[in-house]
């Protein structure tokens, strides 16, 4: 039996995929001979890679550095409880052979990189980009292009999210829709800015169905459109995308022509300036500008508390908090901070 010849238990496991004039075994067999690269087995990742093994997907790579946490499992369903701890591509591959068995599931783990972006990248038909920082998403973009490789990317934030398609013929790519990133620190991640637990599983969805339509040709992909959610108000939103001729990577007379340094592109320092930076603070004679707060614990059971000022929202306050000489939540700063005035001669703790 030929690799991409449906057994008789696929056929009773793709049925409701098989009754579909629009879809039938012509489709289901597309899926089986494709191959998936999904970066990032998180909040995004979790629901695309689930129901792509579910929709019978052939070879499924799953791309992840991380270990599961348990503040992970408010949104990354793929995981348990009982995963907390363990290697994220090892937890997603063990779910994913459970929901099919039929799936081939390759593991990655590592962090993509531009030395081994296009290596990995060029192995699969798709690429769906499940991460949450730009420098990966500038990476995995310029990798796709290079590679020739479609990119089905979505991202999220809060109560927002967006989809859409990228390297399709005469389509834009990622720099097309954000030519430069945002200054270091403008854009909170997930981690600090807070994430809706159900908006991944809707945009995470999302990108499962646009990566069947790349890979079975039915229906019109995301192209050229991006697809905005206000989770808040249940409201999609479609905006154009026109591919940019100046692109410097899809353009008509590119100037990038390999993988660059991602985190210089995007305002980050790399390993080395990060240490130079911080050995040239300890040889500064100053109080420190940051402290951990581990470090902060220790002065303060050794009896030297700082005055803390804590800036955070009333929500943030139910979550934990400690015994604060201030509170002033940042949005009301700039306008009581002279409330601070009469303690400037303290040494402040802000956070």
């Amino acid at each position: 039996m030929s690799e991409t010849t449906l057994s008789s238990d696929e056929l009773k496991r793709y049925a409701r995929h098989l009754i579909l004039p629009e879809f039938g075994k012509s489709g289901q067999e597309k899926l089986k001979r494709s191959k998936v690269l999904c970066v990032g087995a998180g909040g995004l990742g979790s629901p695309m890679a689930m129901y792509l093994a579910a929709a019978g997907v052939g070879t499924l790579g799953i791309m992840d550095f991380d270990v599961v946490d348990v503040s992970n499992l408010q949104r990354q369903i793929i995981h348990g409880q009982s995963s907390v701890g363990e290697r994220k591509v090892v937890s997603a591959a063990r779910r994913l052979k459970d929901i099919n068995p039929h799936v081939r599931v390759n593991i990655h783990e590592t962090a993509l990189s531009s030395a081994n972006a296009r290596e990995i990248i060029s192995e699969y038909d798709v690429v769906a980009d499940g991460t949450d920082n730009f420098p990966t998403r500038y990476l995995v973009n310029d990798a796709c292009v290079l590679e020739g490789k479609v990119n089905v990317y979505a991202s999220i934030f809060r109560f927002d999210g967006q989809a859409t398609v990228f390297g399709l013929k005469d389509g834009p790519c990622y720099r097309c829709l954000y030519p430069d990133p945002p200054p270091p620190g403008m854009v909170p991640s997930c981690a600090e800015g807070g994430v809706l637990g159900v908006l991944p599983g809707i945009m995470g969805t999302l990108q499962a169905l646009e990566v069947i339509k790349v890979l079975t040709g039915i229906g019109e992909p995301l192209k050229g459109r991006l697809q905005v959610f206000d989770a808040l108000t249940f409201k999609f939103r479609e905006l154009k995308i026109r591919k940019d001729p100046k692109c410097p990577i899809c353009g008509e007379h590119r100037t990038i022509h390999e993988l660059i340094d991602y985190n210089q592109f995007c305002g980050i320092p790399n390993e080395e300036a990060l240490k130079a930076m911080q050995a040239q603070e300890r040889q500064q004679e100053r109080m420190p500008d940051k402290i951990t707060p581990a470090e902060l614990k220790q002065r303060m059971d050794a009896g030297d508390k700082p005055f803390l000022v804590d800036l955070r929202n009333a929500n943030e306050l139910d979550i934990c908090k400690l015994d604060y000489d201030a509170w002033i939540p940042m949005p009301e700063f700039a306008e009581r901070i002279a409330e601070l005035e009469p303690y400037k001669h303290k040494e402040f703790v802000v956070y």
